[in-house]
């Protein structure tokens, strides 16, 4: 067979129906290097939803969402009855291929279940790029970068602990760091901040508080905290509270940012209406990758900065789909978090990497990663 006929082979067959035969619901609960404490919870153990989508044809891809109560709303029994009861039998039978005009028919059939529906999504993404031979990021946006520099979440007892966490990290390559604020003493967390800033005098620094303080207690760290040149501090009121961001952002010139309180493109505007200084965009808020690209496009017309984002913990299947978001959207000047690394273990072959300080997109065909699902089955939720 010469070139030429192998080629057309190849687009014939990139170009057939990609029909889906089965769709899997599977809860895992995947085991945290050590437990990340947050204003609202403690997390020791990752339990999220991994979407399995198989073709006639024996291709496979993958998709996961981590449950959020607290976040989404999203619990782990939630997002499984989401796609094994409503979304995944809609889609069998279905050409795969045709995934942008299947979202907005699963949209209409299921209301909210933003992490069911980025899950599937992703699934249907990774399916269809590793039938065609063609990355994920490909098929959503046009690349804008091939690398990203993820973050490190600090969230130590005290700031010695801090202080040596980070040194470590920076050892093995990190140079950006999120101080967990929200959870110790105001006095004690402005503390921390300084300390870890003499320490590390050029490293690039900010805070999340995951709404645990009240409006005089921002202000205070906020302020308290200016000469460690933090460069935002995120989510540091409930999520709902505009009238408490229109006057901590009026109170402060530190960049305040907006993360559980962004569910929508209306949020998005709402809180720069506020006098938010950029967001966090994650893939279960805004139900899948093809919105958050989008929303990145919205934050850029409204000169906000964006930081994506993965939950406490997600794989290196979520961790990677995050990847290519933050490869697509016009910015992400306020970093990338990659939460595969906080993982006792992982679920696929080879978790992806951190090399010289960068994360690289996966070249491979769709999320560019490969599942181990002997894994998969040992972290299975029975």
């Amino acid at each position: 067979m010469n070139v030429l006929a192998r080629t057309d082979k190849s687009e014939r067959l990139a170009q057939a129906p990609l029909i889906i035969r089965r769709v899997d619901a599977i809860p895992v609960a995947l085991p945290l290097k050590s437990p990340m404490k947050m204003a609202n919870a403690t997390v020791s153990t990752a339990e999220n939803l991994l979407v399995r989508v198989e073709a006639a044809g024996g291709q496979v891809g993958w998709g996961e969402a981590a449950s959020a109560p607290t976040m989404t709303g999203d619990t782990l029994g939630g997002l499984v009855a989401a796609v094994r009861d409503h979304l995944g039998p809609m889609l069998v039978g279905q050409d795969a291929r045709e995934w942008p005009s299947l979202r907005p028919r699963l949209h209409q059939a299921l209301l909210g279940n933003g992490g069911a529906h980025s899950a599937l999504e992703m699934a249907l993404l990774d399916l269809a790029g590793r039938a065609s031979g063609t990355r994920l990021i490909d098929l959503v946006a046009r690349p804008r970068r091939e690398v990203v520099k993820p973050m490190w979440l600090l969230g130590n007892k005290t700031a010695d602990e801090d202080v040596a966490e980070a040194h470590e990290k920076r050892r093995l390559g990190f140079d950006f760091f999120k101080l967990k604020v929200g959870v110790k003493p105001l006095k004690q967390e402005i503390a921390i901040a300084h300390a870890v800033r003499a320490a590390l005098p050029k490293t690039t620094l900010c805070a999340d508080a995951n709404c645990g303080l009240m409006l005089a207690e921002a202000k205070a760290y906020a302020e308290g905290t200016r000469k460690a040149r933090l460069m935002f501090v995120e989510q540091p009121l409930a999520y709902d509270d505009i009238d408490g961001l229109k006057k901590l952002t009026r109170a402060t010139k530190v960049p305040i940012g907006i993360d559980e309180g962004i569910h929508s493109f209306a949020d998005i505007r709402t809180s720069a209406a506020a006098g938010a200084r950029g967001v966090s965009l994650k893939l279960i808020k805004l139900g899948g990758i093809s919105a958050a690209v989008e929303a990145g496009k919205l934050c850029q017309k409204l000169g906000l900065s964006v930081n994506i984002a993965a939950k406490i913990a997600e794989s290196s299947i979520s961790s990677a789909a995050a990847l290519h978001l933050a490869c697509a959207v016009p910015k992400a000047d306020w970093g990338v978090s990659l939460t595969h690394f906080y993982l006792g273990e992982d679920i696929v072959r080879r978790p992806l990497p951190l090399k010289d300080g960068l994360v690289a997109l996966p070249q491979g065909p769709g999320l560019g990663i490969e599942v181990d699902e002997r894994a998969v089955e040992r972290f299975r939720v029975k």
